[in-house]
């Protein structure tokens, strides 16, 4: 074989997939090419809003009044009644327990109650 016979089988090819190649890079969608465009921007650190800083103080199921039982997220007038009517409790566990509150319920505000033990006297 002659080397310009060599030269065009191996050049033929080389050109073939590097045209290949740019014309799939070229019909990426719309959304990815947006996409890649966002994560190569500098992305700067969020902003923490002063009210997040702030720790919630967590409620006290033996002594919380009816208003601060509603105020939890999916406790309304009912089952703050309910909390208020099963006092004392020994642990919050005791609101699942004793079905005062549904376990999904439950869930939600466990992060943020407490049951604190009234003082021996």
């Amino acid at each position: 074989m002659t080397r310009p016979a060599l030269v065009s089988m191996m050049v033929v090819p080389a050109l073939l997939v590097a045209f290949t190649a740019s014309s799939f890079a070229s019909t990426k969608p719309a959304s990815h090419q947006a996409a890649t465009a966002q994560t190569a921007k500098k992305v700067e650190p969020a902003k923490t809003a002063p009210a997040a800083a702030k720790a919630v103080e967590p409620v006290d199921i033996n002594s919380a009044t009816k208003e601060q039982l509603s105020a939890l997220p999916g406790i309304g007038d009912t089952y703050a009644q309910k909390i208020i009517d099963g006092r004392p409790y020994k642990a919050k566990t005791d609101l699942k327990t004793k079905n005062i509150v549904p376990e999904a319920i439950y869930l939600k505000i466990t992060k943020i109650i407490v049951a604190k033990r009234a003082a021996k006297k």
